[in-house]
């Protein structure tokens, strides 16, 4: 690190700090060409594949909706005609098939929208003339942050830079300063704008929020989280009378938390012997055969017999092949179609020092027989009991009072919070300790803000190592050269710096991703709220406060001591920099808005890496998942909006603003577009919708209300107005407030169901918990909502609080094209022993091929199966025992199905077992 800060140091004494991050201040027209010319082709591409790749650009279109007037409307195959249909899509049609999550994130960009039209007509209109009529003589580039704030802080403001009269240092009511209180104006007046919205918009999310929620009816919505459980209450029956002591309504069932660490890690490891079992088989199937001939079966025909017949039909000629075959006089040889089976290497003995190749379709079905029977035996043990519970109630309401109650006086004990759904909780986290949750959460925050320091070093270093300055030290002969040619120079000074910190803004939310992960949370939905808390926490600070504050890595040390001596240092440090750095987020927002957007909804990542995955897929579950609509993470693209909207704040009143907030328009607009298509048509969302990301979207832009404030406030301050710069500290009080009020008012209504806002299913005959003064427009929504069935009532329906490991069917390898049947969830059985319907049925055999131990049978899918009694003996190759014959088919015969064995060709059973092999089944459609 010292060596980094050094190096910096010895390039500070040729180069200021702001020339490592800005861009040329002409340079803006040139990225606008790049951006547009990125987008327009990205737009077009997307307008040609769309009609074409349905499987990604419609895959997900909900199209079963009981309203015609809520149900997604068909998007045209036109080039451009999916525009006007997708225009026309309602909130009610986003509500009703995408869920509340989406219509919460998707409303957040109206807001923006309709905010910044009026932001930028005043900052354009009134503004902008202003700036224009009163050029600011103050030059805050030429002179480091530091030395700014030592000769704006003597009192008053008094300075050697300006021969004013020291009688009157303050300048807020001289004439020629009279422009800066438009300045104090259109703070007041932006402020109370965003707030408005915001408060207008908060109560719109909450009304139309209740009537969702309140009106759908899912097992989560009746299930509530029990922590902190005392151990003489760590049963199910006990857990129950607690519950309905309380007289707050039935218990439908209880699922209390146990150590299932042991079945987990065995369902794990059988997951990975499946995946490497479809693999072989994938890698046996893809051989082509080799035809061979065999000799006849015993004692059917005489030496004389096998001297006169062909041993190998002329495989040209069709009927010599037929008579050859099925005349013959019952003695010809049989014609089978042989693969090479795949070799795979196991080591055994003392040590594992000892190894032996064997036959790797048996070897891997062996052990996924033998894990299967573990597996059983593992799912009828008791577990230990944990300290968790999930407590299904008969109601919402019950739900939700049990919910907001305090249930025990003790701290930490019998604590309640709603559920998360069943498919979203991660089970290994309800039985790891609250100690052990706890630990791993502090060290991922902690991990995660000494990340963001570390952060500060590369993304400064990339952004210098880029700039003309540093250029021209280290290699002036490539620096004269982007000097003789503009657009070199711009795309090396104006392009690359914002594509540096464009992809550091793509590529570490995935990182923060896998972090939330390991902090031990119970759900999916904490951690990707997580997600999004880390991903903005990074942008905001190392995209917007390292290039502003700290404004390049040699200058954090004077930073940190300077704003430990004077907590005022921020607002200066904001203030002498931030104009200096508006070309650099003027490009940004335009490559994110104008050029990334159309790349987003092309899904260039998908398309891009498609044939990559395509050549990496292997069995017929890879294939599948690869066709599998994408998911879409909020947690990626929300944290960048939110910084978009900051800086649109902050750019708001100064000089050129207007550019940063009309690009801020066309940003936010283009990103409603583009996400709403994505969120109807296109992605699927991984989550239970509860629209709990409005809360972290409002406290957010509260705080780009105080980044904006503060800003104000030292510019107006290095300008030496020092009244009118006092006069914001009213708005820092006001929005501080606010946010305290919110989270009093408002944010218990974004986390849990009003008992007025609940009504009972209409299944059980009840009405809605409603006084008359609900009308109006929640009415009408409840109504259309409830003429079909949420997005999350048809996700969870049959959903039950149990660990899947305990009940979900042991699949079988998915060999062939069309996934295997799954078997009843409650037999517990590997998918393969209720199949054999016919084991019983016929025991002597007809004298077919399937006499003996084989017989066909017909499954509920109409799937012929081949079935096997017993085991075989021991394979030469292999050095295990109870190994079923694999082998049991000559290949694939006429018409592509596949040839059982005769009797005699089929090795004999040494015993009889209850317990089939993957091996010896075999599942194909007819003419395969």
């Amino acid at each position: 690190m010292n060596w980094i800060l050094e190096a910096g140091d010895a390039d500070h004494e040729k180069c200021n700090g702001d020339d490592y991050v800005g861009p040329g201040n002409k340079d803006t027209w040139y990225q606008f060409i790049i951006s547009l010319s990125l987008g327009i082709s990205a737009f077009l591409a997307f307008c040609a594949l769309r009609p074409r790749w349905k499987s990604l650009y419609a895959s997900r279109k909900r199209a079963s909706m009981a309203d015609p007037s809520i149900a997604l409307p068909q998007l045209p195959d036109t080039f451009f005609g999916w525009m006007p249909a997708l225009y026309r899509v309602t909130e009610q049609q986003v509500l009703a098939s995408a869920g509340l999550d989406a219509y919460v994130f998707l409303n957040f960009f109206k807001m923006a929208m309709k905010l910044f039209v009026i932001v930028f007509f005043f900052a354009l209109a009134v503004l902008e003339p202003i700036n224009r009529a009163f050029p600011d003589e103050l030059n805050t580039s030429e002179v480091p942050t530091t030395e700014l704030f030592r000769q704006y802080t003597s009192p008053y403001g008094h300075t050697t830079l300006y021969d004013d009269d020291p009688e009157q240092p303050d300048d807020s009511f001289k004439k020629s300063k009279a422009y800066l209180w438009s300045y104090l104006v259109f703070t007041y007046f932006f402020t109370g704008l965003t707030l408005f919205f915001m408060n207008r918009e908060t109560f719109k999310v909450l009304r139309v929020r209740q009537d969702y929620l309140g009106t759908q009816s899912t097992i989560t919505d009746r299930t509530f989280r029990l922590a902190g459980i005392p151990k003489d209450l760590r049963t199910e029956e006990d857990i129950k009378n607690l519950v309905e002591r309380l007289e707050i309504g039935k218990v439908e069932n209880v699922t209390l938390c146990r150590k299932w660490k042991e079945l987990d890690d065995l369902m794990d490891k059988r997951q990975s012997i499946l995946a490497k079992l479809e693999e072989t088989w994938t890698a046996y199937l893809a051989q082509k055969p080799v035809q061979v001939a065999r000799g006849p079966p015993p004692n059917t025909a005489t030496n004389g017999d096998l001297e006169n017949s062909r041993l190998i039909p002329d495989l040209g000629d069709e009927e010599a092949g037929e008579s050859g075959r099925l005349l013959g006089n019952g003695t010809s040889d049989l014609i089978s179609s042989e693969r090479p089976r795949p070799q795979t290497r196991f080591w055994y003995g003392f040590l594992r020092l000892q190894s032996r190749k064997t036959d790797a379709i048996d070897y891997y079905t062996e052990k996924l027989r033998v894990l299967d029977d573990k597996i059983r035996a593992a799912r009828k043990k008791d577990y230990e009991p944990t300290d968790l519970a999930f407590v299904t109630m008969d109601s919402i309401a019950a739900c939700q009072m049990a919910i907001q109650a305090l249930i025990d006086p003790h701290p930490g004990q019998l604590l309640t919070k709603p559920a998360p759904a069943p498919s979203d909780i991660d089970w290994r986290n309800t039985y790891a300790s609250r100690l052990t949750r706890r630990v791993r959460s502090v060290a991922v925050t902690l991990f995660v803000s000494f990340l963001s320091v570390v952060w500060l070093v590369p993304v400064a270093f990339l952004a210098s190592f880029l700039s003309i300055c540093t250029i021209e030290h280290y290699l002036p002969g490539f620096a004269k050269w982007l000097k003789q040619y503009d657009l070199a120079r711009v795309l090396v000074q104006t392009g690359l710096p914002t594509a540096v910190v464009s992809l550091l803004n793509v590529a570490v939310p995935y990182f923060y991703d896998y972090l939330s992960y390991q902090q031990g949370m119970l759900s999916r939905g904490d951690a990707a709220l997580s997600v999004i808390s880390k991903n903005f926490f990074f942008t905001f600070f190392n995209i917007f406060l390292i290039f502003t504050v700290f404004g390049a890595v040699t200058s954090i040390i004077d930073v940190l001591r300077e704003s430990l001596k004077d907590t005022t240092y921020i607002a200066y440090a904001l203030a002498g920099k931030i104009e200096n750095l508006g070309v650099f987020y003027t490009n940004f927002i335009m490559l994110q808005g104008i050029g990334l957007f159309p790349f987003r909804l092309l899904q260039f990542g998908s398309v891009s890496l498609y044939p990559i995955n395509r050549m990496g897929a292997k069995t017929p579950r890879d294939f599948a998942q690869i066709d599998s609509p994408p998911m879409f993470y909020y947690g990626f693209y929300l944290p960048t909006a939110l910084l978009v909207f900051i800086l649109c704040l902050v750019y708001s009143t100064l000089p050129q603003g207007y550019k940063v907030v009309g690009l801020g328009v066309a940003y936010f607009t283009l990103g409603y577009y583009t996400y709403k298509y994505q969120l109807l048509y296109a992605m699927e969302q991984p989550l239970h919708a509860t629209g709990a990301a409005w809360n972290m979207i409002c406290y957010r832009i509260m705080l780009g209300l105080l980044v904006f404030q503060l800003t104000m406030s030292g510019y107006l301050a290095l300008r030496k107005a020092f009244t009118v710069a006092l006069l914001i500290s009213p708005l820092l009080i006001i929005t501080v407030w606010y946010g305290y009020w919110f989270r009093r008012h408002f944010e218990p209504l974004t986390k849990f169901i009003a008992l007025r806002s609940i009504k009972r299913g209409e299944d059980r005959g009840g009405n809605a918990i409603l006084d008359e003064d609900l009308d109006g427009e929640g009415e009408e929504t409840r109504e259309r909502i409830r003429r079909g069935s949420t997005v999350d009532e048809d996700k969870e329906k049959g959903a039950k609080f149990v660990n899947p490991n305990l009940v979900k069917p042991l699949e079988q390898p998915w060999v062939f094209k069309d996934a295997p049947p799954l078997p009843s969830p409650s037999s517990g059985l590997s998918g393969l022993e209720d199949r054999y319907t016919d084991e019983e049925s016929n025991p002597g055999g007809g004298g077919d091929f399937y006499s003996g131990s084989r017989r066909p049978s017909r499954n509920a899918n109409g799937l012929r199966v081949e079935t096997s009694r017993g085991s075989s003996q021991n394979r030469d190759t292999g050095g295990y025992a109870d190994l079923l014959g694999a082998d049991m088919y000559t290949g694939l015969g006429r018409g592509g199905e596949r040839t059982p064995r005769t009797p005699a060709e089929t090795p004999k059973s040494n015993a009889s077992s209850s317990a089939a092999s993957l091996g010896d089944t075999h599942i194909w459609r007819d003419g395969f």
